[in-house]
Parts: C-alpha cells; sequence; structure tokens
C-alpha cells in the first residue's frame, strides 16, 4: 500500500493534469488574455466603423484624386488651347485665374 502511495504522490507532482499543480494559474490567464485581445479587436473594429471605416477614407482620398486630377486636366487643356492658338494671352491669363479663384487648380508653386 505504501508503494501505491508514493507512485500516486510522485505521479501527480510530475503530471501536469494535476490539479494542484506548481503553474495551474497559467491556464485561466492564458484565457483572459485571449478574451482581453478579441475584446480589443472587437471594439476597435467598432471605433473604426463609426467613424466611417476605412473604405470611407478610402473613397475621400479618391474623390480628392480625382478634383486634382481634373483640375490639372483643366489647366492642361486651358495651356493646349493657348498653345494651338485657339485663344489669346490675355484669354488664356483671364480663364486662368478663374480657374485658380474657383478652387479647382492648385495655384503654381
Amino acid at each position: 500500500m505504501s508503494a501505491l502511495m508514493t507512485t500516486a504522490v510522485l505521479g501527480a507532482i510530475v503530471h501536469p493534469a494535476w490539479p494542484f499543480h506548481p503553474l495551474w494559474w497559467i491556464h485561466p490567464l492564458v484565457g483572459l488574455v485571449w478574451l482581453a485581445v478579441i475584446v480589443t479587436v472587437i471594439v476597435l473594429i467598432a471605433r473604426r466603423a463609426r467613424r466611417g471605416g476605412w473604405w470611407h477614407e478610402r473613397a475621400q482620398w479618391h474623390q480628392a484624386q480625382q478634383r486634382a486630377w481634373a483640375a490639372q486636366s483643366a489647366e492642361t487643356v486651358l495651356a493646349e488651347r493657348f498653345a494651338r492658338g485657339d485663344i489669346d494671352e490675355k484669354e488664356y491669363r483671364a480663364r486662368l485665374e478663374v480657374l485658380r479663384a474657383s478652387g479647382t487648380v492648385p495655384p503654381a508653386s
């Protein structure tokens, strides 16, 4: 009987499934860490969605790029018309000022 008890006690100390293992507290801690990670991800996604999300920011950036391209395109068309001789210098400068005053073309730096 004594040998059986010694084997049981030694098996309990060495075996990690024993409830009184020295590192028994690690398992619940790992679960809490994963729970914290999941809650953090959900909160970050919810905050991002409330602000419009990355797709909203991308759409705004895309619209700004289109406006800049359209403005540059308007100035380019005007310059091409001036180069072809369709309009004179006075009309070119007047139309360029109108484009820049309306905010469609960024001022030349």
